[in-house]
């Protein structure tokens, strides 16, 4: 058994962080947030949804998308998109890390930025242009997949 209150902390948290945020703090917003923090990262908007209608009952899809939009905006969780995935949602680290993705499995995973300083590639182009961050996804197998898959 929990002591009072410790089931309400992820939620009290997320409310301070919206709040941090300016954010105007309501219930679809804290239990997305809380999803997300929860996860760990990389799930898409059907499963955040899911994780958090056991907090505030029913919520829409596309209500789930209006408030990881708000959250992205205000730069609590980061999205990445990433070729034939749907977009995944992961806490706003401000680290600028790359992601890993098993071409078997599907399953993704963080990569640090080991070049440099954010954005950790420096494109040719005209000075005019404004540079703010790399994207890199690294394609192969992942651990598990690979030791599946017979060498050639």
């Amino acid at each position: 058994m929990t002591t009072s209150g410790t089931a309400d902390e992820p939620m009290a948290l997320a409310a301070e962080r919206l709040r941090a945020a300016g954010m105007r703090v309501t219930a679809p917003r804290m239990a997305v947030l809380t999803a997300v923090s929860d996860s760990g990262g990389h799930l898409d908007a059907e499963t955040l949804r899911e994780r958090a209608q056991r907090v505030t009952g029913r919520l829409s899809l596309q209500a789930t998308y209006n408030v990881l939009r708000a959250l992205t905006d205000a730069g609590l969780v980061r999205s990445t998109q990433i070729a034939g995935h749907p977009t995944r949602y992961e806490t706003e680290r401000h680290d600028n890390h790359h992601h890993f993705v098993c071409r078997a499995c599907g399953s993704i995973r963080d990569v640090e930025c080991v070049v440099g300083a954010a954005p950790c590639m420096e494109p040719r182009l005209p000075e005019e242009y404004d540079t703010q961050e790399a994207a890199v996804t690294f394609w192969g197998l992942c651990p598990g997949c690979r030791a599946a898959t017979p060498v050639p």
